[in-house]
Order: structure tokens, then sequence, then C-alpha cells
């Protein structure tokens, strides 16, 4: 049994009030525990009810969407009528005359620059504190470690160091430089000395001819003396490139220049991550994701690593300092990446803390009003710290049309309020992932507008929504071809549409989705350039790797020139969203619907085996080709919609289902025996909280709210953990 603190008429984990007790409210700057739990308690008392509502016109939108496809099945004939009807019931609002945002104290990396972006599960302190220092990338490291430069014959990486790898890596950094930093009349690839002159760069070739930068002014900073600089400090493209230099490194001696590694300005921004990437399902759970979130601001969260049979402390790294091009000042960087936190969404309740009547508390409310008490231990700090602008920066995941982002926005303003925060200090991230989100999306902005620093697209959750949205309209088309029917890049190029006729130009972030294959980077280098070419000043990579090789893109494509060339794109994309991707016939061979089920079935399985028994909440799972693919609960949302889909239609049977899935556990048992830890499903499909989950979220699917996997997993997490207790 959970035993709980009872105060304000709160009954609150002890483990959690402990928690805000000792190390939050004993030394806030503000806030006094006996002020503290009353807001808090009427912020619930006031808010619960409206979140309830908001959830309860989902269910009736919803009933009114299915009742309206049972009676047209199939592709909607009638685009218009179906565009009416959306209007008619509400669904479809209209647009809002037009309106520029204005949120104010923004940090450069969201109003001036344009970089990658990470997400990382907050549960970790280890990946939180490697994400926060992957502010500056090394590029050798990058390519040197992965496919980015072939690793085939006398390239392969081997067992130790291998100097003709080097000279490639060498060779591809010496590319970029020319590509950034030209040089008048010469390559970087004929360097031999780098000085500074009157403040300006001079670079000595190996013919003894002496040339400088074609634009002079890309060279700001240097660490050492002028004469003998162990680092030059550039911007190209409002992002910082810092060449290192040293005859004495390895690399250094291999290099004609003496340049031992090229760094980059990386993961500009990182989303520490409370939603779809962590398994948090209690007090215990949701007290971890707080501490290190208080951690994070404080700047002291560390952690112990150990690594080839060392054992070190992992810490936040420090600001970075150069002087000055002329010499009279000094530059400062910030050495890490700004921290946004995502809240949960409006759905989920908890039971960390139970409300007056005994009735677990709305998720997200618990969340806003948490983060905004630790706020001050970021805002009052003098040096290293996130925001330097002043602002907290919380991404706000799964709305559903405007009212919702008001609500949010009340309820930031009510936890401003209680924690003394000056008004708007809570900045949101508006994740455009659902459907009444995505073509409402203006009218969605203008309920944020004074906070708004962030829109996103991101493909899995909202083809998960699309899918329970015209569930009764009858069979979607294969998940792979999702993205070629018309509604796909319509939702993506509106995204960015709106966001820039909102004003979001030099004010906030349009940001794309991830890059799931963090093991597929050459790949990676030669398509996710699409993104900044479709005027995205940011988007999600799984690694601080992908980072840095990402932040490629951003010195090859100025994305802001991109915004202000879409200021003219008038296109009304909202009719192209609303064609939904049902299949005109599904009399695709068998063998291709087994192929699809196979896949389906696979990549449920491997993502909740470790949701559920272990409580991971995203990693790196084989697919069933054994390519590593980054899963999080959006993808699990898609692949468990799209077979109830399939089931819903008499595409495939449940019999057909139920043999696939427990023929692809014994793929997924296979795939994890190395790990220590893991319990087999086959043989105890009945007694395996993971097994029994994975056929929930297929076979309950269609009653699921929006198809969200979240109240299906929780309850089966509580579960495995009790069984783990009992054990």
């Amino acid at each position: 049994m959970t035993e709980r603190i009872e105060t304000s008429g709160l009954q609150v984990d002890k483990v959690l009030y402990d928690f805000l007790e000792s190390q939050v409210l004993a030394q806030h700057p503000t806030v006094k525990s006996a002020d503290f739990w009353p807001g808090f308690a009427k912020i619930i008392k006031e808010l619960g009810p409206k979140n309830k509502q908001l959830l309860q016109k989902r269910d009736e939108f919803q009933a009114q969407l299915s009742a309206w496809h049972q009676q047209h099945p199939g592709p909607v004939q009638d685009q218009d009528a179906y565009k009416k009807f959306l209007q008619d019931i509400g669904y479809l609002e209209p647009e809002p005359e037009p309106f520029t945002i204005n949120p104010s104290h923004v940090d450069r990396e969201f109003a001036e620059q344009a970089g990658p972006q990470l997400v990382v599960p907050i549960l970790n302190a280890r990946y939180a504190i490697n994400a926060c220092n992957a502010r500056w990338g090394s590029l050798y490291d990058a390519l040197y470690g992965t496919d980015a430069i072939d690793q085939s014959g006398e390239l392969a990486p081997g067992e130790s160091y291998n100097a003709k790898r080097g000279d490639a890596v060498i060779a591809f950094g010496r590319e970029f430089l020319d590509q950034s930093l030209p040089l008048q009349g010469a390559s970087h690839q004929d360097a031999k000395q780098y000085q500074v002159q009157d403040g300006r760069l001079q670079v000595t070739l190996q013919n003894g001819q002496s040339v400088t930068l074609v634009n002079p002014e890309l060279f700001i900073g240097y660490q050492g003396e002028a004469q003998a600089p162990s680092s030059l400090l550039f911007l190209h493209n409002g992002l910082h490139i810092d060449v290192q230099i040293d005859a004495q490194d390895r690399i250094g001696q291999q290099d004609p220049a003496h340049i031992k590694d090229i760094i980059l300005e990386a993961a500009l921004s990182t989303i520490m991550d409370m939603e779809d990437s962590v398994a948090a399902v209690d007090g215990e759970d949701k007290t971890l994701a707080y501490k290190n979130w208080l951690g994070l601001m404080r700047g002291d969260l560390t952690e112990e690593v150990s690594k080839n049979g060392k054992t070190f402390i992992r810490r936040m790294n420090p600001d970075r300092e150069y002087t000055a091009a002329n010499g009279k000042k000094t530059i400062v960087l910030g050495g890490r990446s700004l921290m946004l936190v995502r809240n949960v969404g409006h759905l989920m309740t908890n039971p960390a803390i139970l409300d007056q009547n005994g009735d677990e508390v709305y998720e997200g409310i618990m969340d806003a009003v948490v983060t905004a008490l630790i706020a001050p231990f970021d805002l009052n700090r003098q040096d290293n710290k996130n925001s330097r602008a002043g602002s907290v920066y919380i991404v706000k995941p799964k709305m559903h049309g405007p009212a919702e982002v008001a609500f949010a926005n009340e309820l930031f303003t009510a936890a401003e309020q209680l924690t003394q925060l000056p008004a708007n200090t809570l900045k949101m991230g508006l994740m455009d992932e659902e459907r009444r989100t995505s073509i409402n999306l203006r009218a969605c902005i203008l309920q944020a507008k004074d906070r708004l620093v962030f829109i996103n697209t991101g493909f899995l959750d909202r083809t998960g929504d699309e899918i329970h949205t015209i569930m009764s309209g009858g069979a979607v088309v294969p998940k792979n071809d999702i993205k070629n029917t018309t509604w796909f890049p319509a939702y993506e190029k509106n995204n960015v549409q709106t966001g820039v006729l909102c004003g979001l130009i030099g004010r906030a972030q349009i940001g794309k989705g991830m890059w799931a294959m963090p093991d597929l980077m050459h790949k990676m280098l030669t398509e996710k350039i699409a993104h900044p070419k479709s005027g995205a000043n940011t988007a999600w990579v799984p690694s601080p790797t992908g980072a840095t090789l990402h932040a490629i893109h951003y010195h090859q494509v100025n994305v802001f020139e991109v915004q202000k060339q879409l200021l003219d794109d008038t296109h009304n994309y909202v009719d192209e969203i609303l064609v939904p991707p049902l299949a005109a016939h599904t009399d695709w061979e068998a063998k291709a619907i087994q192929h699809e089920l196979d896949n389906n079935c696979q990549s449920l399985l491997g993502y909740v085996v470790r949701w559920v028994e272990q409580g991971v909440g995203c990693s790196k799972v084989p697919d069933i080709n054994n390519i590593g693919l980054m899963e999080d609960r959006a993808t699990l949302r898609i692949s468990s919609q799209h077979i109830c889909n399939w089931l819903v239609h008499g595409v495939v049977t449940k019999e057909q289902v139920q043999a696939t899935l427990e023929r692809m556990a014994a793929v997924v048992d296979a795939q994890n025996q190395g790990d220590a830890h893991y319990v087999p499903m086959v043989g105890r499909f009945e007694q395996s909280p993971a097994f029994r989950a994975a056929c929930d979220l297929i076979y309950k699917g269609q009653e699921q709210p929006s198809g969200y996997t979240e109240p299906l997993l929780h309850h089966w997490r509580q579960i495995a953990k009790k069984q783990a207790l009992s054990s």
C-alpha cells in the first residue's frame, strides 16, 4: 500500500511529499509550504472539472465522427459535405483574423538560431546529462564512429585507431570548412598554419601564401595566444564552429595544420521528457522525474558512469569562454543545451496525488505546478543558467483544438500565480500531433500567443490520431503508404506555413519530427536536410552524435531565409489535411497483409515488453530485420491502432492477430536474450503483463480515448511492479 501524507485535503504519496518539502519548498526563495499546499489544492479543485469536461468533449466529437463515417463508409466522396459537417459540429472552427505571436524574454536558441533538438527521458539521469552536454559535439568523433563515412575495406574502424579512416575524417572536415568558411582563392585542405592578426584570421598555406576568409566577419574569437591559437571560433548561419588546434595531439600530429578536431554547436535545445519516452505510473516514478528536473535546473545533476572498466562522475558542462577576435573582450557561450521540459497532456491521472474526493489528480496539472515551483532554482542562479532570458520552457503535448490550448494557458497562469512567477514566465511548446489541432492550428496558436515558443509536427502520434478518428470509415492503407497519401504532406506544409504567418520567424521554433534510425547516420545526412529546407528551424535527432551531424544541415541551409520565402505561401492546406487515408480496396495479397501484421506486432511487442516489464519508456528496439529504431509511445500508438483498424474491417482476423503475436513474441524474446533482466513472454502468455498489455492495445484499441496507449500501459506496468515486489 502507498503511504500517503494528508495536507489541505490532498493525499500525497509520501515519497513525493518528502521530496517537495525537503528539497524544494525548504530551499525555495519565495514560496512557503503553508501557502503552497492550500494553493495547489485550490488549483486542482478549480481546474480538475474543466479538464474532465474537455476530455468529455473529445468523446462527443469522436462519437459524431464515428457515426458519420459509418453512414459514409470508405474514402470520402463529397469532401465539401464532409468539411461542412465538421464545421457544423464545431470540430473545424473559424480561422481567426491575422495576428502575430508576442512572447517576451525568449532565449536566442529559439528566436535567433536554427539547429538540432534532442528528446530524452528525464527518468534517466545519464541520458539527460549527455543531452544537456550535447550543445557542443565533436565532428571528428561523429564521423569516425558512424557510417557517415564508409566503414568498409581499408576505412573500417577496427579495434585500434585506423589512420586511413582518420584521413577520411579530416578530409570531410576540410570540405565542411570550405563550404561554411571559404578562404579567398584557396582551400582549407592546403592550410599549414592558422593565426590571428589584427583581429582577423590569417591562414598560411603550404606554398607559403597567406590568405583570409572570403567573409572575414565569420571569425569571432579564439583561445590561447593570437599567434598560436588553440581554438578558433566562427559564427556561420547563427551556429558556432570551434576549430581546435594541438600539434601534440595524435590527430593534430596527423593533420598538416595540426587541427585536432572541429567542434560544432549542435543540440541547441533539448526536451527533457516526462511524457512519451518515460514510464511514470506512480508517486515514486514522478518523484524521480521531478528530482532530475530540479538537478538540471540547479545545474548539479550528476551520475556515476562505468565505462571500459573505469568509473567516473558525469556532470553538466560549464559555459565556454573565448577571447574576442579583437582581443579586447571575453565571449561567453552556453556550454549546455537549452532545456525544455515536456509535461504530460490533459488525459492521464496519476496516483501520486489524490484529490479531495480521493480521485487521482490529472497529471498535467501536477506537472505544471511542480515545474513552476522548481523554476526559481534556475532563474535565480548567477552563472551557467539554463535560461539567460528568464523563462521556463514547457512542451505541452496531445492537445485537441483551441479550447484545450486555452485551458493549458489558464493552468500555466494559475501555476505562475501560486509560485509567484511573473506572468508568462512559463513558455509553451505546442505539439501539432492531433487532427483537431492540425486543422485549427492558427486558432490554437492564438490561445497561447504570449507564451508560444515552439510548434512542431509528429508523424507517428498524428497518424495514430488520424487512424482512430476515422476508425469507423474503413480500412486504412498500409502503414508505410500513409506518408504518400494526401493528408500527410499537407499537414507538414501547413504547420510551417501557419507558423510563419503567425509571426514565429525570429520569435519561436518551428520543428519537425524524429530521425528514428540512430545507426544510419549516412542516410540521415542525405535525407534529413529536407527539414531545414522545409522551413523548420529545428528537428529531432536520436542522439548527441545525430545532433552533431544534423548540425551540418543548418550550415548548408539558411532556414530563416527559407522561412521568409514562405511568407508568400497562401495555399489553404486544410482541405487536403481532411482527406482520410482510407484504402479504396482491401484486396491486397495475403502475403503482403501478413508481412504488415508481422511488422506491426513485432514492433509493438518489442516496445511494450520493455515498458511494462522494465519501465523503459524509450529505447533502441530492433525491428523485424534487426535494424535498431528509436521507439516511444508514439510508435506504439500507430502500430496498435493500425492493427486494430484492420481487425475491425476484416482485413485480418483475431485468430490471425493472436497467432502473429505469439510468433512475434518468440522473435522479440530472441532479440532480448542478452538482457539479464529480461523475462521471456513465450511459455507464459497468460501470466506476462507485457504480452497481455500488447493484446489489450489491439483488441481494446477502438475504445481507447483517441487511441492513446497510456491507460493500458499504466495499468499493466502497475501490475508488473506489484509482481516484482511480491516475488
